[in-house]
């Protein structure tokens, strides 16, 4: 299954739970996660891949940093994980 599949399932599910969801592009900083899920309060972050594949050292780098500033940020390479991560 191709990461682009994953990120569109999972997108397409939490939406029908609820959930508000913006790709997350920046054009200034490259290496930030795929998506943006925002839900009673919670912001999650999620970095797609396909199955098996990891981030990259920019995206591992800059999720560390997010993750230091407080944010809840995941990796994702299963519609499954996804899910879970979103808890629906």
């Amino acid at each position: 299954m191709l990461e682009r599949d994953i990120e569109h399932k999972v997108t397409e599910i939490a939406k029908k739970h609820g959930w508000l969801s913006f790709k997350f592009v920046s054009p200034a900083q490259r290496g930030v996660p795929d998506r943006i899920f925002m839900k009673d309060g919670r912001i999650v972050f999620i970095e797609f891949k396909a199955p098996g594949k990891k981030p990259t050292q920019l995206q591992d780098h800059i999720m560390r940093k997010m993750v230091d500033a407080g944010c809840e940020v995941h990796v994702c390479d299963s519609i499954e994980g996804g899910c879970n991560a979103l808890q629906v």
